[in-house]
């Protein structure tokens, strides 16, 4: 019997992004909804004729989602609040207002709250359950899609979020996950029926909650899930798909419940092959996940194959350790160099792998393997010795910044004289089509250096202007040079390589182009210093630098495989130092660090945190910042994920102050804050900018009153929750407008005027 393969979820946004330029039309009007759903259809059919045609065995749908999965379940199921409910609108409208806000005749409607999805720079909408939501099934996509892909003559296998992880993930209000066990039973035990008369065979059930510290009561939550819903699967097979990480908690039970498959991450998963090497059932077939749902590298076949001869149970299917969604769609549209490229292994170069160790695992392929070997047989880089000494040589005092932070915060309050609660924004401004246009033309050379510089000069004086007539205490200089955050870091440094087409989903219609690490990386040149120094120049008031920090820019790359975590990041944190340094030098008395990703690469285990992670990204992100002077006042921030549980980590960061995401989230890091006497400056987003939303005054006020209850106002700053690039120019002039004239009515409300 031929070993089969397959894979837990593909790239959904088109090879060239065409889901996402199809839903911002959409959004903009500029196409209906049919035009909508046509682009999105042929997607599904390209993904699916290419996994027949890579021959892949077991083929996945329902994978595709317009926006995110969480949310695709959350209408599935109907836990969709009823003001959304009662919009009167056609149910993807629904669904679009939900994700991304409503403001507008039919009624006031706020985003749902937006997480990263574990340990990835993907970000999910977290279900919001009350006692009024009634679990059951009333969506069709899941049935639509599988129905879709069987006319073009694929029996798929349908792909859905699980009920405990969605329970798991889901936030409630007078209510808790175990009420709605019953219900969520009987809602999906209504999916296997449909689907059975649909002519599925399989359905898989991803349940990555299962990698993450399970007590007593989640294992019984799962079983209270799984027991009446597995006895009533029929003759529909059922796939238990993880990943992220291993079972350890709840093997026991995975495989004494009747799953007919089990999908395992061997990748992420550290004690996975302990696991199964202690016994799997014949009973079973397992789903390996040997090939790097998460990286770009090409997989060590020799290793891959080792793991698959060691699991000993008797049915296996070559998988991914997790979905694709995460790697760019194909190698073939990038440019590399033949020697650089064939390193590479993108969503469509690991479908041509999983067929390759399923072809060498039974006795085929010989020529395969030999070439992967070749390819691992000699170091890739050429290493640097002298950075590799500097890290060797860091020492506790080279972490550690002088004076304390009381001090410092004394001193800097008497430098700067800010009035009560100072407003600032977290960096960028809208970039605008006519801000592509000109760096896309002055990458081109379709315009000189002098021209260049003359439009960003322009642009920077504009923003500059209207700061300084809104009232904002703190400025920046916009960062229209800026492509993105990391990548733009990652051209003035050496070690790294840029693709052309390499994007992967953020969340909803947001794309990034994560750079590769290639090498070690030193700073080449000072990266932010020309435009930082040219913007103070024009100002009194005070103007931001803005960085981007060591953690962040490793989490928003593709790192290495052939060093450790730890010392790529102090690679990163010894090069942003010396642009800390330098801009300190040229009269930037306020440097941001951006932090925004340092809980993406948080093992999910808390055994795991500070041993495998905090002990060396906190200390990291302190090298970059522990040479300055007491004086000059040292920013970061955070955004859209799960800080409470790590909050006197973040505290140990040294910084002065740190701004957070806090708006979607109901600003429920304030109880942690106060809870852990959190002594930093804290500056907790007033609005959510990734909703077309415009926040009104009162609205504002309100929030801004609702965080000086919990934190001392010398402690509090003001600012939105994240950069404000990706949203238009007047929504974004108008909020801002708002949050000054709340912050200066509760100024007043203290007794502080401007």
């Amino acid at each position: 019997m031929m070993t089969t393969t397959t894979i837990i979820g593909f790239p959904r946004i088109g090879e060239k992004r065409e889901l996402k330029f199809a839903t911002e039309k959409y959004f903009k009007n500029a196409i209906d909804q049919e035009e909508l759903r046509a682009t999105a259809k042929q997607l599904r059919r390209h993904n699916w004729e290419l996994l027949r045609q890579a021959g892949i065995g077991e083929i996945p749908s329902n994978d595709f989602s317009y926006y995110d999965q969480a949310l695709d379940a959350a209408f599935l199921f109907n836990l969709v609040p009823q003001n959304v409910q009662d919009l009167p609108f056609s149910e993807l409208d629904k669904y679009f207002a939900l994700a991304r806000g409503y403001q507008g005749q039919a009624g006031n409607v706020l985003a749902w709250p937006m997480k990263k999805w574990f340990n990835t720079n993907y970000h999910y909408l977290v279900p919001q359950l009350n006692q009024d939501t009634r679990f059951k099934l009333t969506g069709n996509k899941i049935f639509a899609e599988f129905a879709e892909a069987k006319e073009l003559g694929i029996i798929t296998r349908p792909v859905l979020l699980g009920p405990f992880t969605l329970l798991k993930l889901s936030e409630y209000q007078n209510a808790t996950a175990s009420d709605f066990v019953k219900d969520a039973v009987t809602a999906y035990q209504a999916v296997f029926t449909k689907l059975i008369t649909q002519g599925a065979h399989w359905i898989q059930l991803d349940e990555p909650a299962l990698v993450k510290d399970l007590t007593a009561e989640d294992r019984q939550l799962f079983n209270d899930l799984y027991r009446p819903l597995l006895a009533a699967k029929g003759k529909l097979k059922v796939l238990l798909q993880t990943y992220f990480g291993d079972v350890r908690d709840v093997y026991d039970d995975l495989i004494s419940l009747p799953f007919d498959g089990l999908g395992l991450d061997f990748v992420e998963g550290k004690q996975t092959q302990q696991l199964v090497s202690h016994g799997f059932p014949d009973d079973k077939i397992l789903f390996a996940g040997v090939v790097n749902g998460k990286n770009v590298w090409r997989n060590h076949y020799d290793r891959s194959l080792a793991q698959l001869k060691a699991v000993g149970a008797k049915q296996v299917v070559v998988n991914t350790s997790c979905s694709l969604l995460h790697v760019p769609i194909t190698v073939a549209n990038e440019d590399f160099a033949p020697d650089v490229k064939e390193h590479f292994a993108f969503a469509e170069e690991k479908l041509a792998e999983l067929q390759d160790l399923a072809a060498i695992y039974d006795g085929q392929g010989a020529g395969k393997l030999h070439a992967n070997q070749a390819l691992f047989a000699h170091p890739r880089v050429q290493e640097d010795a002298e950075l590799h000494a500097r890290i060797a040589d860091l020492k506790g005092a080279d972490f550690t910044r002088q004076p304390a932070r009381p001090v410092r915060e004394q001193l800097q309050k008497a430098a700067f004289r800010l009035p009560l609660l100072p407003t600032t924004t977290i960096g960028s401004f809208p970039q605008t089509k006519e801000v592509r246009q000109v760096r896309r033309q002055f990458r081109r050379h379709e315009i000189s250096q002098e021209q260049y510089d003359a439009f960003i000069k322009e642009k920077i004086d504009e923003w500059l202007k209207w700061q300084e007539q809104v009232g904002l205490d703190v400025l920046v200089h916009g960062e229209f040079e800026r492509n993105d955050m990391v990548e733009y870091f990652g051209q003035h440094l050496s070690g790294y390589l840029f693709s052309k087409n390499a994007w992967v989903q953020s969340y909803g219609t947001r794309c990034v182009k994560p750079p590769i690490i290639w090498g070690d990386v030193k700073r080449q040149q000072p990266i932010t210093i020309k435009w930082s120094k040219y913007a103070q120049s024009q100002t009194k008031k005070l103007v931001k630098g803005m960085l981007t920090g060591p953690v962040t820019i490793l989490n928003w790359s593709f790192p290495r495989e052939d060093i450790s975590l730890k010392e790529a990041t102090l690679q990163l944190a010894l090069a942003i130092q010396e642009e800390v340094l330098d801009l300190e030098a040229n009269g930037i008395k306020i440097i941001q660090i951006d932090e925004a990703a340092l809980r993406e690469k948080l093992p999910l285990r808390k055994s795991d945190w500070y041993s495998e992670y905090l002990d060396w990204a906190i200390p990291a992100f302190r090298l970059v910042h522990s040479k300055v002077q007491p004086e000059t006042q040292i920013h970061t921030h955070m955004c859209y994920s799960e800080f409470t549980d790590i909050i006197p980590a973040i505290d140990a960061m040294d910084a002065d102050v740190i701004s957070f995401e806090a708006s979607r989230s109901n600003l429920e890091i304030l109880d942690a804050l106060k809870k852990q006497h959190f002594e930093t400056e804290v500056g907790p987003g007033v609005y959510d900018i990734h909703s077309p939303r415009i926040p009104s005054v009162d609205e504002v006020q309100t929030t801004i009153n609702r965080i000086l209850a919990k934190i001392a106002a010398p402690k509090v700053w003001i600012n939105p929750d994240c950069g404000l690039k990706t949203r238009g120019m007047e929504e974004t002039k108008a909020s801002l407008t708002n949050v000054l004239a709340a912050t200066r009515a509760v100024r007043t409300q203290l007794g502080e005027g401007d």
